[in-house]
């Protein structure tokens, strides 16, 4: 018989944890799942309002996509990607019926990493050129160039990769541009993002690399016509767009890709994640015409053993009609507008520890702050000490630096969100009896 104890000893002992000092780690053990919970071996069980890592969109244990992934494993486990495979096929043609005009091709990889990755290997080909543009507040993955394209701080023990280069964009709650207006924020971003072009010399220039909504850097929603501008700077200087929506996409934010109604069309999509709500390791890249016909008779210098792999194209298949079918995508935007935005807005007007609070669908943040007139952040061991009392209310949370960050599965009911936010509520009261 399993216990909890088996099996933290055994992850204790055998397992590397990432981005960790492995000494004090204490995880969780989780034995199953289904919907918007989690339980352990004891059967304690705990509303899971992190998805993970903000990637199990469609819930845990969804019936469509575990007999998908069971039927494909009855007839094919595995195939090189040089072969053509049904699964794989489909699992393209589902992804590319929901992108915008224009494009045709999916280079699938392994996840969302890898995914940027290869966009970057794409753009610099294409392009003849070397740099890419990425905002400090951004991740994008822990590979060779695309940790160096992320922002934070785990871009620093890992700068191995050439030609990158930051700028900052827009976060008017902490304004790099000493802006007191949304429009004020926005035209001040795009005018610092231009004056970073001109001075890195628009002919070096392959790409601008953007998560549509920065994620893990605190759901960062880009102000009106921000997305729109950042566009028509690359067309004005010839530059490649590549929107990252590994975190964004597949339903997170009410919608299949978080750039729509940004008046924005990209030149390459990334992806993960969503799609499959990480049941088995996938990403990709969405291709437009022009980017994927520069290969048409140019060899085209990446691949890996398992893109495509038939079990995980499966898996997308299964989530992205069910997706469709139930009104998942429908439900998360629904849920944001209607339950999550007026409760979190209640939650940040009656406690004083709540800064600010921003999101839509179910992809949102609550920034914690010790003064709400001096905005200073929320210090670590109060952070900690918040995260302990939402798991022992049987509420498992998203946090970051000095941020909640509230992110069910997009499946997640408006009676679930109640129970959620009741918890929120105790919690931040403990806070600000703190301050």
């Amino acid at each position: 018989m399993t216990t909890d104890s088996e099996a933290f000893d055994l992850d204790r002992a055998h397992v590397f944890h990432s981005w960790s000092a492995q000494a004090a780690l204490s995880p969780l053990v989780f034995a199953g799942g289904s919907g918007t919970e989690l339980w352990d071996e004891s059967g304690k069980r705990y509303l899971d309002f992190s998805s993970q890592l903000v990637n199990v969109n469609i819930g845990h244990q969804h019936p469509a996509v575990t007999s998908a992934i069971a039927a494909q494993a009855d007839v094919l486990t595995t195939i090189a990607p040089t072969a053509a495979n049904l699964a794989r096929g489909r699992a393209a043609q589902r992804i590319v019926a929901h992108a915008p005009d224009g494009f045709e091709k999916v280079f699938f990889t392994n996840g969302g990493a890898d995914a940027n990755e290869n966009a970057i290997r794409m753009a610099r080909l294409v392009t003849g050129r070397d740099k890419v543009l990425s905002t400090y507040r951004s991740y994008h993955g822990n590979t060779g160039a695309a940790i160096v394209s992320t922002g934070d701080w785990r871009r620093m023990p890992n700068e191995f990769a050439r030609g990158h280069v930051h700028f900052f964009g827009p976060y008017l709650y902490r304004s790099e541009f000493w802006a007191d207006s949304v429009e004020q924020e926005c035209e001040r971003a795009l005018h610092h993002l231009r004056r970073v072009i001109e001075a890195e010399g628009p002919s070096t220039i392959a790409a601008i690399l953007l998560e549509s909504i920065p994620g893990t850097a605190g759901v960062l929603l880009p102000p009106p016509g921000y997305l729109a501008g950042v566009r028509e700077l690359a067309d004005e200087f010839d530059i490649l767009l590549i929107l990252d929506e590994v975190m964004a996409g597949f339903g997170r934010t009410g919608r299949w890709f978080a750039f729509e109604g940004h008046e924005v069309v990209p030149d390459l999509i990334t992806f993960a994640k969503g799609v499959n709500s990480g049941y088995v390791p996938i990403g990709g890249v969405l291709i437009s015409a022009p980017i994927a016909h520069a290969f048409d008779d140019r060899v085209f210098p990446g691949g890996l053993t398992y893109s495509g792999h038939p079990l995980a194209a499966a898996s997308i298949v299964a989530t992205i009609d069910a997706m469709e079918s139930e009104g998942i995508v429908e439900n998360a935007r629904r849920i944001g507008s209607d339950v999550l935005a007026p409760a979190l807005t209640d939650l940040a007007e009656r406690h004083p520890v709540v800064g600010e609070v921003r999101g839509e669908g179910v992809f949102w943040a609550l920034e914690l702050v010790a003064d709400r007139d001096t905005r200073d952040p929320l210090r670590a061991g109060e952070i900690a000490r918040a995260k302990s009392e939402m798991l022992a209310r049987g509420l498992l949370p998203f946090t970051v630096d000095n941020r909640i960050h509230v992110v069910p599965p997009c499946t997640v009911s408006a009676d679930e969100v109640a129970r959620a936010v009741e918890i929120y509520d105790d919690v931040l009261a403990l806070l600000d009896a703190a301050l």
